[in-house]
């Protein structure tokens, strides 16, 4: 087993949050608000790590924009540990450079690659399951990934499809051999999947060693693994090449496409713990309280003869008066009314809406 101090976690956190408007905004994006407590989900993310990897093995990926704000959010950690990337690319360049930083610190380095907006509230589990995958990772020759056990046949999220038991973690993880990767399918094709029981939801959440994912990136995207071999030790050297290089790197290719569907050996473990993306504002009933007509509320809110409403308040009261199936979220410059079944469509507001409430 490797030491804990060869552990280490890399947050993405530079999404925009487009259906989260008007909360989320350009520079405080959904991981920067206080959607369900008093903590922003980016800070419950780190606290998720307490324990798993030192703090001081903490890095968090963001773009210029939020950086500040990212900052603020997380005051535990050092202002070098929260890099802002100086161009907007895809996921893969974002995982480069999450292994990059970690192997100018340590070239043995295992790092976990998270998400900074997920719900998980059974963070204990998470917490032992993703020491596990870290521990299985510093093992293997294979990238790992989690996988989330479906309750629906889900359409928004990709799957993968597992194989055989390879190896067992010490706190009881499972981990399976990935047979492959489906992008997201059909209502029909995803219920067949659901019901087989051999699918998972890929949850975004993955964990792979320095070496390993080098020599991946070595067969299948060059350019990222020259992008990691040359990136300076030091603060100051690392700034100045992330500047020059990063915004060079092919802007379009994810991480699944350009390593995980190409890798020589890809496993996962089936979390055992809860995991909602939190995507959409219909997300909310599932984590706040709801009153006995169905209304999901937060804040100053009253209702009357009003059923299966969301209604976010972050200061005036919202009243609700003979509705239903609505959502309604009050901030002090803008308000948004929104049937439940249109919540998809919130980001198709945003070429309409002046640049001061983007």
């Amino acid at each position: 087993m490797s030491d804990s101090s060869s552990f280490y976690a890399c947050i993405m956190a530079g999404g925009s949050g487009e259906r989260f408007w008007p909360m989320s905004r350009a520079r405080t994006p959904k991981q920067l608000l206080k959607l369900l407590g008093d903590t922003t989900l980016i800070e419950e993310t780190v606290r998720r790590l307490d324990g798993v990897v030192p703090l001081e093995n903490i890095f968090v990926l963001t773009n210029t924009v939020q950086l500040a704000a990212t900052r603020a959010a997380l005051p535990m950690l050092r202002a070098a540990q929260i890099v802002a990337e100086p161009a907007k690319r895809d996921t893969a360049p974002a995982a480069a450079l999450a292994t990059a930083l970690v192997r100018a610190r340590d070239p043995n380095g295992v790092l976990l690659v998270l998400s900074a907006d997920a719900v998980i509230h059974d963070g204990k589990s998470c917490g032992r399951q993703l020491g596990a995958a870290l521990t299985r990772a510093a093992q293997t020759d294979a990238v790992l990934t989690f996988g989330i056990k479906p309750d629906h046949a889900a359409t928004g999220f990709g799957y993968l499809e597992m194989g055989d038991e390879v190896a067992r973690g010490a706190e009881g993880s499972v981990f399976r051999r990935v047979s492959r990767f489906v992008e997201k399918p059909d209502g029909a094709t995803a219920q067949r999947y659901v019901e087989s029981g051999h699918y998972t939801w890929n949850a975004g959440i993955f964990a792979w060693s320095v070496a390993v994912f080098l020599a991946e990136a070595d067969r299948n995207a060059p350019t990222l693994a020259k992008f990691i071999r040359e990136f300076p030790a030091g603060e100051a050297a690392a700034t100045s090449y992330l500047a020059e290089k990063f915004p060079t790197l092919e802007p379009k290719v994810s991480l699944d496409y350009a390593i995980m569907e190409k890798a020589r050996a890809v496993e996962t473990a089936v979390a055992a713990f809860d995991w909602d993306d939190v995507g959409l504002w219909t997300a909310l009933p599932k984590h706040l309280p709801n009153d006995e007509a169905g209304n999901t509320v937060r804040g100053p809110i009253v209702a009357v003869n009003s059923s299966n409403n969301i209604a976010v308040s972050n200061g005036r009261v919202i009243a609700l008066c003979g509705v239903k199936d609505l959502v309604v979220v009050e901030t002090a410059d803008a308000i948004l009314v929104c049937h439940r079944d249109a919540v998809q469509d919130i980001k198709k507001l945003h070429p309409l809406l002046p640049k001061e409430l983007l």
